[in-house]
This record gives C-alpha cells, sequence and structure tokens, in this order.
C-alpha cells in the first residue's frame, strides 16, 4: 500500500506491518508501542455495498413512509421520493469521484475541508457527527414504535438491549460490523421483493375484501396531494430521512480494499437498486394504504405501511413476521448509524490541525477507536425521552433534524466537488488522471446540488410557519443552520486564516519596504510573519522613525490590516492546494489486481449460465 496512505487521514493494511523476528519482540517488549491511531481495511467490496444499502433502506423507508403519506398523500409522497432520490443520486456521483481519488477517512468532511473551507469542514464534521449520533437515538426510538404493534409495555428496555449490542458489535473489529450489516441487509432486500410482489397482489384483489384496488385510495377525499403545498413541502425532510445514509459510503472508503476498483463499482450500482426499491415500494404503499388511515402517524405512535400491507393480505402471521423485518431494520440502521459517527470523529482527531481532542484517535489492537464509539453512543440517551413526551412526537423531531443534516452534508458534496474540479482544471491535471468520472454531470453537477438542495432546506419547514407558527417544529427544521454558523466563524476567530492571495500581497509589500529602507539608509520595519500552524498567519507591523513617506505608507497598512482583521475568510486557494497528496496508490504486492482478474474471469466464462449467475452475484453483493 502507497506511503500516502499512512498519514492522518488514512488507514493501513495489516499486511504491512510484516513479521518481526526474536529481537524485535524483544525490543517492542522493553519499549512498548506508542498507541494505535490507525483504521484497518477490512471491509469487502461484497460489505461496503451492503453497507450503502443498510445505510439507506432502514426507518426511513419501513416507517418514514408512514408519516410522509400521512401529511403528504400518496402522489406528494411519489414525487418528493423521486426528486430527493434524482438529487442524492448526483450527490453520490460527485462524492465518488472524491472517495475514488483520495479515500481517506472522514470522506466528504476531509473534502469539505480540503478543497473549500478549513472552517466549514470543522462546522460541517461535528454537525455530521451530531447527525450520526442522534441518527442511533432516533433508530433506538423506532423500536420503541416497532414493539407497540404487540403492545409491549415498557418498550424502552427493548432500546436498551439493542443499544448494549450494537456497541459490543463495533467494539470488537470491522469486519464483525461489515458481516452484520451484510445479512442484515440481505434479509432486508429480500423483505422488500416479496413486498413488492405481495403489494402487488393485493392491490388486485389478493386481500381480506377480495376486491380490486387499484388507485381507490388516490381518489378519496383529500388525496392525492394532502394539505396542498404545505402537506407537499413537509415530505421533503422525511424523504430526506430516509435517504440519508447513502453519503456515508465515502466515509468507508478508508477501510475498504482496492478503493479505486471497487468504490466506482459501489457508485454506479448501488444507488440504482436503492432507487428501484424505493419507488416501487412507495408506489405500492400510495396504493394499497389510505393517507387517513388510523394511527399511521400520530404523537404516541406510528405505524409502517409496510405491516399493514402484509395485513391487508390476511394474514396476522404475516404481518407479524414484517414487524419483526422492521425491527432488524432499526438494528441495522442504529448500527450504520453508529459506526459512521464514530470514524467521523476519529477522522476529526486526526485530522491537521486537529478538530478534536486527541483521545479519540487511539484505537484498540483490532483498530477500533474505542472512545470515538463510546462518545457517539452516548447521545443515544436522548431516546428514552420517549416517555416523557411520547415515541411518536420525540421520532419526528429526530427525524427532522437528522433529515436536514443529511440535507446539509448533500449540500457540503456539492461545495467540495465544485472546488475540487475547479481546482484539478486550474492545476492543469488531466481529467483522465481521475479514476472515477462521472462525465455526465461535468460541469452542471455541483451547482444543481448545490442550488436543489439549498431550496428544500428554506422550503420544507413550511408546514411549522403557515397557517400556524409551531415553534417546536420551527426548531427541529432549522436549529442547524444557525449552529453551523456559528461553528464556523468559531473556527474562523480561533484559527484567524489569512488566504493565500493576500499572504502573497504581504510579502511584496513586505520585499518592496525592504528594498526602500535599502535605498534611504534606514532600517525602517521588521516586517515579519508569524506563523500559526501551517496556513494560518497573522502579519506583525513595527513602526520606526523612518520619515514622513514611509510613516505614511506605515499607516495605510496598519489601516489595511485592521480592517482585514474584521474581515477575511480561510477560502481555500484551488491553485495551490496540494492534489497529489492522498492520492490512492495500486497494491504493490499485488492483491488488488490478482482478485480483479478472478472478478473479470468469471463474468468472462463459460457457460453462458454460469456467467449469468456470477453477473447477477455482484449485481447484489
Amino acid at each position: 500500500m502507497a506511503s500516502s496512505m499512512k498519514d492522518n487521514y488514512g488507514a493501513t493494511d495489516r499486511s504491512e506491518l510484516g513479521n518481526h523476528d526474536v529481537d524485535a519482540e524483544a525490543n517492542v517488549l522493553r519499549n512498548p508501542a506508542p498507541l494505535q491511531t490507525q483504521l484497518h481495511r477490512g471491509l469487502s467490496a461484497r460489505q461496503v455495498q451492503m453497507i450503502a444499502i443498510a445505510g439507506t433502506i432502514g426507518t426511513g423507508l419501513f416507517l418514514g413512509t408512514g408519516k410522509s403519506l400521512a401529511t403528504g398523500g400518496p402522489a406528494s409522497i411519489l414525487i418528493c421520493y423521486a426528486i430527493i432520490g434524482f438529487i442524492v443520486y448526483v450527490t453520490l456521483l460527485l462524492l465518488g469521484e472524491m472517495a475514488t481519488q483520495y479515500p481517506v477517512a472522514g470522506s466528504f468532511n476531509a473534502y469539505a475541508t480540503r478543497f473549500f473551507s478549513p472552517s466549514y469542514g470543522f462546522a460541517l464534521s461535528w454537525n455530521y457527527w451530531f447527525n450520526d449520533a442522534v441518527s442511533v437515538a432516533s433508530d433506538l426510538t423506532a423500536a420503541q414504535l416497532v414493539m407497540n404493534f404487540w403492545s409491549v409495555e415498557h418498550a424502552w428496555i427493548v432500546s436498551l438491549v439493542f443499544w448494549l449490542f450494537l456497541v459490543a458489535i463495533n467494539a470488537i473489529h470491522v469486519k464483525a460490523y461489515g458481516e452484520l450489516e451484510y445479512w442484515l441487509s440481505t434479509l432486508k432486500v429480500a423483505t422488500i421483493v416479496v413486498f413488492i410482489i405481495l403489494g402487488i397482489l393485493v392491490n388486485v384483489g389478493v386481500n381480506q375484501q377480495h376486491e380490486y384496488i387499484g388507485a381507490r385510495y388516490w381518489h378519496i377525499p383529500g388525496a392525492p396531494f394532502v394539505d396542498g403545498f404545505r402537506g407537499f413541502a413537509s415530505v421533503f425532510v422525511t424523504a430526506s430521512f430516509a435517504y440519508g445514509g447513502t453519503e456515508s459510503l465515502g466515509i468507508t472508503a478508508g477501510e475498504t480494499k482496492n478503493p479505486s476498483k471497487n468504490m466506482p463499482r459501489v457508485v454506479r450500482f448501488v444507488f440504482w437498486r436503492i432507487l428501484l426499491f424505493y419507488l416501487l415500494s412507495i408506489l405500492l404503499i400510495g396504493l394499497n394504504v389510505p393517507w387517513d388511515y388510523p394511527n399511521l402517524s400520530n404523537r404516541s405512535s406510528t405505524t409502517s405501511p409496510f405491516t399493514l400491507v402484509f395485513e391487508a393480505a390476511g394474514s396476522t402471521v404475516a404481518a407479524s413476521f414484517m414487524n419483526s423485518v422492521i425491527l432488524t431494520s432499526v438494528l441495522s440502521a442504529g448500527n450504520h448509524a453508529l459506526f459512521a459517527g464514530t470514524r467521523v470523529l476519529y477522522g476529526l482527531s486526526t485530522t491537521t490541525p486537529r478538530q478534536a481532542p486527541a483521545i479519540f484517535s487511539r484505537t484498540t489492537s483490532r483498530g477500533v477507536p474505542l472512545f470515538a464509539l463510546l462518545a457517539t453512543s452516548s447521545i443515544s440517551g436522548l431516546c428514552f425521552g420517549s416517555s416523557f413526551i411520547g415515541s411518536g412526537a420525540l421520532w419526528g423531531w429526530l427525524q427532522n433534524i437528522v433529515g436536514v443534516s443529511n440535507q446539509i452534508a448533500w449540500f457540503s458534496i456539492g461545495l467540495a466537488s465544485w472546488r475540487f474540479r475547479k481546482a484539478w482544471i486550474a492545476q492543469g491535471r488531466s481529467l483522465d488522471e481521475l479514476k472515477f468520472r462521472a462525465a455526465w454531470t461535468w460541469p452542471w453537477g455541483p451547482y444543481f446540488v448545490v442550488i436543489s438542495v439549498a431550496f428544500l432546506i428554506l422550503v420544507q419547514g413550511w408546514a411549522s410557519i403557515i397557517p400556524t407558527f409551531t415553534a417546536v417544529d420551527f426548531v427541529s427544521f432549522y436549529v442547524e443552520i444557525p449552529i453551523m454558523i456559528v461553528m464556523y466563524f468559531t473556527w474562523l476567530l480561533i484559527r484567524r486564516p489569512i488566504p493565500q492571495s493576500k499572504l502573497d500581497e504581504q510579502e511584496q509589500e513586505s520585499n518592496d519596504r525592504d528594498r526602500d529602507e535599502e535605498d534611504n539608509g534606514n532600517e525602517g520595519f521588521s516586517g515579519a510573519l508569524c506563523y500559526r500552524e501551517t496556513t494560518v498567519l497573522t502579519p506583525l507591523l513595527d513602526v520606526q522613525d523612518v520619515g514622513d513617506e514611509n510613516r505614511a505608507r506605515a499607516r495605510a497598512r496598519r489601516k489595511r490590516t485592521r480592517l482585514w482583521s474584521w474581515w477575511y475568510t480561510d477560502m481555500v486557494d484551488i491553485h495551490t492546494v496540494d492534489l497529489k497528496k492522498d492520492e490512492y496508490e495500486e497494491d504493490s504486492t499485488g492483491q488488488d489486481q490478482r482478485d480483479d482478474e478472478v472478478r473479470q474471469r468469471r463474468l468472462k466464462g463459460s457457460p453462458l449460465w454460469s456467467k449469468i449467475l456470477w453477473r447477477l452475484y455482484y449485481w447484489t453483493a
């Protein structure tokens, strides 16, 4: 593995460590090894693809669709989910370009810091860590809602058991996390396929009433657009919550084998499968479940439309089975969010300059950032607040917060991609050097994502303002925006950066001043630049008695410096940003190439039935 993958951002392959001889082992005993601070590449392409699926097919689809249907109606939910799906697909392509070229821990948070603005990257990283931590709490709260189907008392005990199980799995090894996700995701995908088949049968008459349903529920009072534009706009945030998790595909890049081959495959195929599952499922939900079904979504409970469709088929056992699968999806979604949040916090503690305490960079001998895991899981205590405000209400608020946070992440990926592409062209790099390039999104992709997501963030809280202002709902829709702004300026004020263009101007002024002073025979000013870390500089000016003309020039410089101390930015200069650092280099051991040759042999082998089966395997796994 290339040495560039061993810095603060990246992970290391354990095969690089080699075998220690007796003398080396004795030396280790005499001099204890430093604290572990590196992740391990233990996720295969099979696991990475299922991780991407597991991060999106979860509580948002199984439970969130119930809330969306109740508030927006069947037409709103179908249109909104299709719009969000296309936006996320383009976003995923943009992320894939960067994650394939620079497979580092932290993913789009690191890309926003590197290509757009360190202060913005700082705010985004902490926002997204909080998003993942709250997602775990949201999923554990959803578990209580699912248990309501069986009228279970003290459902919070289930949340506690799930929490302990998730922490234990994530503390073992990244492979344990990957395998759990793989099999839970396989179960979910199989269940959705069964649901699609059953949903079609229920619609054409295989139901308890033995009646053809068709589009009947699209024509009942209030449908197909419930509550007009207000209801339509409110679906966007629940759809964003449902699609959330696809962007964490890039977070796994730092622990993915052969990312230059596997990441493009994942990006190209995974989201199409997700989009297919989502839109078909949502269409069938809108056809088979009326928007005004009792207890579909209220303050105390939320019912899964998937369970209702199985129940409509006339089997209580099938409905219970579906509810059990939803419970496993809650476990899978929580597992995924806990993993992603842990890696984000780890990335914050290893980046340069450090944006989180160093303790979160420590890993176990198996490469697990244990302290980051414990910190992320601690936020899950929010789920136990359901006893006071109702599980349905709490889950709705948490869903809004997570949904908006997902949108901020997509918006930020658009910003990072915009600057990355501009830097690539500005520095004369050939597009052929990109290991993965979504050609059809050039050049409009980043602009489309930034503008469309910004519009969604602003309008989706319409329901909390009109016709009646609801403070709690309004806060859940918009609280993250001022938090992002405050954190951005906090880091900006702490670091007090000056852009490269300003530094160049100051350096030129200093050179001109030195030449003038030499001509005048005066020592003049000591024009030193005081470094703070690497790119953060603050000019220090010392005025001497050197004559009226030089004094006037010094006063003008001080005035410009004082003005700049109030107005500055740390926008990354696209002409000087290092595009070579962290670039992935192919595995020197040849293992990546051998794995790829095996894949190609299987896909091109004979007989025909063998090729078809292998293609189906690689498409689904």
